[in-house]
């Protein structure tokens, strides 16, 4: 029987475009993730085995010369770095799945950042369909299907032809299958004219067997290890823009915002990298205050801000899309990354899981998130002193966190 995830491929962009700068800046990187279930209540325990058999599988997979084909035609993707791909397999002996005494699942991934880069997606979708198809077995889509008519109806309405969406949403699907099938339905029903509202989706499985565009630049992981491998912890996300610039020579401009929070952002996002850069990404936050003050930074740093883009991808739903698209059409390029709400909007909740890295290089790495209950660091000493670092207030006041599991 094949496994949940049967390609490489089944994970998004912007990991293999890290990767990629991993391979060619900082290949002697070594790092830790850590899995965290941000839901109440939801035990996870009971799936651990389930869990370890998908990621034996996984860890077999290699990339197909087709594959490799697919990758090589991508412009921004290099040679060297299709040939390391043509070699690459993932090694179970980096990850650990186990259960904690208080019910959870406990998943840690240490080794070389250039080998476990691609662990996060595929183990992220295994996790949330061997939960729903154990919890949820035999679920009919039907549900799933009338809501996403509903969000397409609401896509359609008048005055939102320019508004452009894309599928963010390969780590917490519902299903591998379901995924495929609303993309088939996205790019039927809003891609049918030239310059349609679906846009495209992060998965590049997806993207290549459904002939839609791959999506994505960055993640919060790349400008966390920043901290470990610039040369100074104040500059790191300076550094992190100036080696990715480095890298795509001003390919893939999309600046994620909010690993320090938006001020530290706007400090170091200054006019070099204003014109620099072709935009920004907002995933933490209230989106509408951070639209208008990037708004406000490109014109302070003479920019007009018409030839910029916005992305939004932080928990969108179709109606969050339209107020955002309302309020800033017309004054700011846009797009919107959907995620969950379209992958996994079915009836039953989806999970909320994470697998982010907490260190490189031996040292603690954080994201100081935007939003409270996103930051998640191993070390809370660390997570004050980059807070000291960056000039950022106290968080607020936020309910106890577990204590660190305990793992049997």
């Amino acid at each position: 029987m094949s496994g949940i995830i049967e390609s490489l491929l089944d994970t998004d962009l912007y990991k293999f475009t890290m990767m990629q700068a991993v391979l060619h800046q900082f290949p002697g990187a070594q790092v830790e993730y850590q899995f965290r279930c941000r839901d109440a209540g939801v035990r996870l325990a009971p799936y651990v085995d389930e869990v370890r058999e998908e990621i034996r599988a996984l860890c077999k997979l290699r990339f197909t010369d087709d594959e490799l084909d697919y990758m090589r035609s991508l412009r921004f993707i290099k040679s060297d770095f299709v040939d390391f791909l043509a070699l690459f397999k993932l090694n179970q002996k980096y990850v650990r799945v186990s259960a904690t005494d208080e019910g959870d699942m406990d998943i840690r991934v240490r080794g070389p950042w250039l080998h476990t880069i691609l662990f996060e997606i595929p183990v992220l979708a295994i996790v949330s369909e061997v939960y729903f198809r154990n919890t949820q077995p035999g679920l009919a889509w039907d549900e799933g299907r009338k809501r996403l008519t509903a969000k397409i109806a609401q896509l359609k309405q008048p005055g939102l032809a320019q508004l452009k969406i894309a599928d963010y949403g390969t780590r917490r699907r519902f299903s591998r299958a379901w995924q495929r099938e609303l993309l088939q339905t996205l790019k039927e029903q809003l891609s049918s004219e030239q310059d349609g509202q679906f846009t495209g989706t992060s998965s590049v499985l997806f993207a290549k067997e459904l002939g839609l565009r791959p999506m994505g630049t960055m993640a919060h992981e790349y400008l966390q290890a920043c901290q470990a491998l610039g040369p100074r912890l104040r500059d790191s996300q300076i550094f992190g823009f100036e080696k990715w610039a480095q890298e795509y020579r001003g390919d893939l401009g999309i600046a994620l915002s909010d690993v320090y929070g938006v001020n530290a952002f706007l400090r170091d996002f200054d006019m070099y990298f204003c014109k620099l850069f072709d935009g920004a990404r907002h995933d933490s936050g209230d989106p509408f205050l951070w639209g208008e003050r990037m708004i406000a930074h490109y014109q302070a740093n003479r920019c007009d801000p018409r030839s910029k883009l916005l992305i939004f991808s932080d928990g969108l739903t179709i109606p969050r899309c339209v107020e955002l698209f309302q309020r800033f059409q017309g004054r700011i390029q846009l797009a919107f990354g959907v995620g969950t709400n379209l992958t996994n909007d079915l009836g039953p909740k989806a999970l909320q899981i994470v697998l982010k890295m907490v260190a490189c290089n031996g040292q603690p790495v954080a994201k100081i998130s935007d939003t409270p209950g996103k930051t998640m660091v191993q070390d809370q000493g660390y997570l004050t002193y980059l807070r000291q670092v960056f000039d950022l207030p106290p968080p607020p006041a936020e309910p106890a966190t577990r204590q660190p599991p305990v793992v049997r």
